[in-house]
């Protein structure tokens, strides 16, 4: 398929592009490069625009005969869309509806959607299933979920099937070092690990320290974001015009920040200093995939399900770029 990727330059748009082009698919990557890296993309791959150059984006799809699309360009700091959530609202949301619309005057009929577990806010059951009331608890949760109905109502109406994955938190890098997790400013926890262990900063926070979990901290689901990219696929060669279907996609077993400290200390051999913060606004305590769906629907199941052969692709990548793209 001729696949367009948005926010195919950032951390896992640009490892899903690595895998659609290695299954033979014909991939552009849509992105204007805030938050994405263009040593991220292949050459001759990248077209450098935003999504509210609706013109441009017009452009694109006419140009490249676009037959699908790979949705991942939005912001994702959970802690920023409580502080600012206009920003949120006009670009994950507003944007994503012009990029749909752009889709149907095309008359392209299959769309993924990077969607995500914040979506289910605070849930009452662990693991989490796609019946697990969404109820999100922070702007970028609900900017989300918007689009997911959005989504669902425009497959109704017009001649469009989509799939949207809810994966939980994306970690490591590619086992081969060509790409891994370079954000600024980096909010993701195991980079943050790995930056104390590679004395590039003197401590991880630990934020919250009295959470209903089994040592206090906040639990999640780390999934290889190479396990991620093979969802995209699978789900992107499964979809059917008029159809919506919702994925969990995560390793399906919860680490606490204190175990994922740990796992980086005996991964990497080093002592990592430790201070203790409140609570951030906007996280739940335990998020972990039931992902049950996508082994049966996709044939789609993590091929990374311990924590240490996660962390030891990241900490291969940032040893190797310590400075993320810059260093070569």
């Amino acid at each position: 398929m001729r696949i367009l990727v948005t926010g195919g330059a950032g951390y896992i748009g640009s490892h899903t592009v690595k895998h659609l082009l290695e299954h033979g698919h014909d991939v552009t990557v849509l992105d204007n490069l805030a938050v994405g890296h263009r040593a991220a993309v292949p050459a001759g791959r990248l077209v450098v625009a935003d999504l509210q150059d609706i013109a441009r984006v017009d452009q694109v799809f006419v140009e490249k005969r676009v037959e699908a699309v790979v949705h991942f360009a939005a912001h994702a700091a959970v802690n920023e869309s409580v502080t600012d959530p206009a920003k949120y609202y006009r670009n994950n949301l507003i944007n994503g509806i012009h990029l749909l619309d752009c889709v149907r005057r095309h008359g392209v009929t299959r769309f993924v959607f990077s969607s995500t577990c914040a979506t289910y806010g605070t849930p009452e059951v662990v693991p989490i299933t796609e019946e697990t009331p969404q109820l999100p608890i922070n702007p970028y949760g609900q900017t989300k979920l918007a689009f997911e109905k959005v989504l669902a109502d425009y497959a109704a109406a017009y001649p469009l099937g989509f799939a949207a994955l809810r994966y939980f938190n994306a970690s490591g890098a590619t086992p081969d070092g060509t790409l891994g997790e370079d954000h600024t400013p980096e909010t993701h926890l195991i980079p943050l690990v790995i930056q104390v262990a590679l004395g590039q900063r003197p401590h991880i926070s630990v934020f919250g320290t009295d959470y209903p979990t089994p040592d206090g901290t906040c639990v999640r689901d780390y999934v290889h974001v190479d396990d991620l990219a093979s969802a995209h696929r699978l789900a992107l060669e499964k979809i059917e015009p008029g159809t919506g279907m919702h994925f969990n996609v995560g390793m399906g077993r919860g680490y606490s920040v204190r175990e994922v400290i740990r796992t980086v200390e005996q991964v990497t051999g080093k002592a990592i200093k430790v201070v203790e913060a409140p609570r951030r606004a906007g996280d739940p305590p335990s998020l972990v995939a039931n992902a049950d769906k996508a082994r049966r629907d996709l044939g789609w199941s993590a091929t990374y399900t311990d924590l240490a052969d996660v962390v030891r692709t990241a900490w291969d990548w940032h040893r190797r770029h310590p400075q993320g793209y810059r260093t070569g």
